[in-house]
């Protein structure tokens, strides 16, 4: 039986900063010591991609590049590439509370661009080692944006086709007449890596271990669509035949509809699954741990026809199945994971998780059912199973305290009878339920910052299928006090979690 523990949820996003968004800077490396200080073993991250339509992580350029806003301006300016003066103009009326990507796209880019233009002879031999070991995804990334610069952002499906098709001596005039752009997006790539390899070092020093995201679909506008539209369902003139999404159900009437492409299964299988390996190691590279988005989609697809208005005429497909995860062990060995495998469960579903050895995932606030009195949901803590992790919620869930507010008396009445307690009201009950999940079989518990600070959802990261106003909320410094990291080191001493 392996040792219990318990983690915190909270994008890097989200971290406090003086520059508009939480980043790899020096209070990214003081959340970590708070960690440790609050008896936490693990700190679970969103992807960490460079951000495209929506602001979502979970729609990037690339599935390998990092986001330049993450990149640490204090590294920046303490390599002597910036100034004070320059970061604290480009910050000028960011909120601590919430971020502004519009301004973070208007004021980041010109000062990154500057720190770029000085770093001249500064960029040592570990820079042409970086180019050197990510040559793979690097080179056709930074050709790809700074096509994409040149052309005023336009998304790949509006490119010229001599640009879309990759026709080769279209691309050598452009890596040739570009070489300046080039180099400044391989330049934010050395600065990524480097800052996060950094970061990631201390947290595994302080006994931090970082769990990563990666999502399963890539964007349609990406570098992985324009390098190899073989693998995705696209016709000949690379428009996606049809696209990524979930049916229709009690929470969404019309479905979600995420426009990504599909997956071309069997030209993946093919090649022995080459992509997915490359694209895996890259990410266990990174992280200790990787969370794989919507993993329920290697068992069967939901198919949603290109150009529909919503996703309820779509239909489930096959998908690779434990084919797929063999590959990947046979070529890296067996790797530890979490699968997000949420939603429409079969059985076929359980078993590919099972299969795998990844660790399934369990919501509390699936398993108050106002028709269910029974208690035997399989989203009870009681119910959970030790190859398993626990949230009150996730990044694409209602806060618990606004969770607790939304619920009918039915569903209040089934929280109060589950844990006993016909006493606490709705508003202090958040502890009860997280300490709950603590004593559960799972061997991980994970709860978002925002449960721990009784926020409401106002601090809510993300509503599925909405755009505008998701991947906002950053929490401030002041919250993140010694007091809460003895309540939460507490919380996880009862639990068994130290």
């Amino acid at each position: 039986m392996r040792n219990r523990k318990a983690g915190i949820l909270l994008p890097v996003t989200a971290l406090p900063s003086r520059y508009g968004v939480g980043c790899f800077s020096e209070a990214a490396y003081r959340f970590i010591d708070w960690l440790r200080d609050s008896g936490q073993s693990y700190w679970q991250i969103l992807p960490l991609g460079q951000t495209g339509y929506g602001d979502s992580p979970y729609q990037s350029f690339s599935s390998y590049a990092g986001n330049p806003y993450l990149i640490s301006l204090e590294a920046l300016m303490g390599d002597g590439l910036l100034t004070e003066e320059e970061c604290a103009r480009a910050a000028a009326d960011t909120s601590e509370e919430r971020v502004s990507y519009q301004a973070l796209y208007e004021r980041r880019y010109p000062l990154l661009r500057l720190a770029y233009a000085r770093s001249g002879d500064r960029v040592d031999g570990s820079f042409q080692a970086f180019e050197q070991e990510n040559r793979e995804w690097l080179d056709d990334y930074a050709l790809f944006m700074a096509i994409k610069e040149s052309l005023g952002g336009i998304p790949l499906s509006e490119w010229q086709e001599p640009y879309r098709m990759r026709e080769p001596s279209v691309l050598a005039r452009c890596r040739e007449t570009m070489a300046e752009e080039i180099g400044f997006w391989k330049f934010l790539q050395y600065r990524f890596f480097r800052d996060w390899r950094r970061l990631k070092e201390y947290a595994n020093t302080r006994g931090v271990r970082i769990i990563g995201d990666i999502p399963i679909y890539v964007s349609a506008d990406s570098a992985d669509v324009w390098v190899s539209p073989e693998l995705f369902q696209l016709n000949e003139q690379g428009t996606p035949l049809a696209v990524a999404g979930c049916p229709p159900d009690g929470f969404t009437p019309e479905g979600q509809l995420w426009g990504n492409p599909l997956y071309r299964w069997e030209a993946h299988r093919q090649s022995g699954y080459a992509w997915w390996i490359c694209r895996l190691a890259h990410a266990f590279s990174m992280y200790d741990l990787v969370r794989i988005d919507h993993f329920r989609g290697f068992d069967e697809y939901y198919s949603i026809p290109y150009g529909a208005p919503n996703a309820v005429g779509g239909h489930w497909e096959p998908g690779p199945g434990m084919a797929l995860f063999r590959a990947v062990e046979q070529a890296m060995g067996r790797q530890e994971g979490i699968a997000e495998d949420l939603g429409y469960m079969t059985d076929t579903v359980r078993r590919l998780v099972k299969d795998s050895g990844f660790a399934g995932m369990k919501i509390l606030q699936f398993g108050f059912d106002e028709q269910d009195r029974s208690f035997t949901n399989e989203y009870l803590p009681h119910l959970y199973g030790e190859n398993t992790v626990a949230y009150p919620g996730t990044h694409d869930n209602p806060t618990l305290a606004a969770w607790l507010s939304s619920l009918s008396d039915a569903e209040w009445g089934a929280v109060r009878e589950y844990l006993w307690d016909f006493y606490t009201p709705r508003e202090q009950m958040a502890d009860s339920l997280i300490g709950l999940l603590m004593r559960s079989p799972s061997w991980l518990c994970v709860v978002p910052l925002q449960d721990y600070l009784g926020l409401d959802d106002r601090a809510r990261i993300n509503r599925p299928s909405t755009t505008g106003g998701n991947w906002v909320w950053r929490v401030r410094g002041e919250d993140l006090s010694p007091e809460l990291a003895r309540r939460i080191r507490r919380l996880t001493a009862i639990g068994g979690r130290l």
